[in-house]
Order: C-alpha cells, then structure tokens, then sequence
C-alpha cells in the first residue's frame, strides 16, 4: 500500500478514461472504502448506484449544463458511482434535527466520497467529482424514490490522461490558533 499523504497529494480529478472496464475485485475494493465511511452516529445515511448501463449514462450527461467538463468522463468512463443521502437521519434524534446546520447527510456523503476517490487513486483508478448537474432530472432517470437526495456523480476508470496538480494555499495561510 502507498504511503497515505502521497495518495492523498497524488489524488487529480480525471476528466479523460480509457476505454477499459473495471475488474470486479477493484470496483468492490473502492465499494468498501464507501461502507467503512464514518458516519453521524453511524446512521450510514449513503444508497450507492453502479451505473455501467451506456444509455444511462448517456442520459445523465444530458444532465449536466451545457460546458461542463465532466460532460465526456461520464460516456467514457466504464463505471458512473452515484451517492444518493437518505434524508432525516443524519444529524435527526427522534425525529428532529439537532445541529444548527440541519440535515447532516451532506456532510457524511463529502466524507463517502472522499474515500471513494482515496481508495481508487490507490487502485489506479481515476475519478472526477461532478455536483453541478440537474438532481431531479438525474434522480428521475435513476428511479431514486422520495425521501432520497441524489447528491454526486462519479465517473470511475484507469486515466487516459493524468490531472494536473493544483495551487495549494500554505498552511499558514488558512491557520488560526485560539481566535480566528
């Protein structure tokens, strides 16, 4: 296994997939990264959609705005994860929201999704995050029922091409100790 800080750091969102499935074992390996997320109170609020169906997710590239550069990683890629959140359980205790911020499914989905991401660039895989999309348009093709919010797509597959990496802002840029 790679050192954890050089997969972390190596991580790129690949926008290009080479045509080239996926073997079961790796796309279960990156699956179980997802089922180990942690979670508010380990309610697990995730429901995961493996799309590798074309028309589908030639359906869902319909659904992403017109520019977007994410628009071919979903035809290419050979996998499209979705994350969908179970609504009023994350952050819910008898029923009612109990922090400032409400729902908490957002929260414990960004943490799902960076393992997912972690666990495929560790697998060679490469990912790209698209949250700018139609919801509905995309919960209605993929048959989510009420009471779920459809939050991410993931394209999945080996890169055609690598990322480039990213401006970082120091750690003394965004550091505060005691007070802000």
């Amino acid at each position: 296994m790679s050192d954890f800080m050089e997969i972390i750091k190596g991580r790129r969102s690949i926008r290009r997939y080479q045509d080239r499935e996926i073997p079961e074992e790796k796309l279960n390996k990156v699956l179980e990264a997802i089922r180990w997320s942690p979670s508010w109170a380990n309610t697990q609020c995730w429901e995961v959609i493996v799309v590798k169906d074309s028309m589908i997710k030639q359906k869902l590239q319909e659904t992403l705005s017109t520019g977007n550069p994410a628009t071919k990683a979903i035809g290419e890629a050979p996998v499209v994860i979705t994350l969908c959140g179970k609504l009023q359980s994350a952050g819910y205790k008898k029923g009612q929201a109990t922090t400032k911020f409400g729902d908490w499914f957002m929260f414990d989905l960004g943490i799902a999704t960076q393992n997912l991401c972690l666990a495929a660039h560790n697998l060679n895989l490469g990912t790209v995050i698209i949250g700018l999309f139609d919801q509905d348009k995309a919960k209605e093709i993929l048959k989510i029922p009420e009471g779920y919010e459809l939050v991410v797509l993931i394209p999945l597959g080996y890169p055609a091409q690598e990322g480039r990496e990213p401006n970082r802002r120091e750690i003394s840029e965004f550091l505060h100790y005691d007070k802000f």
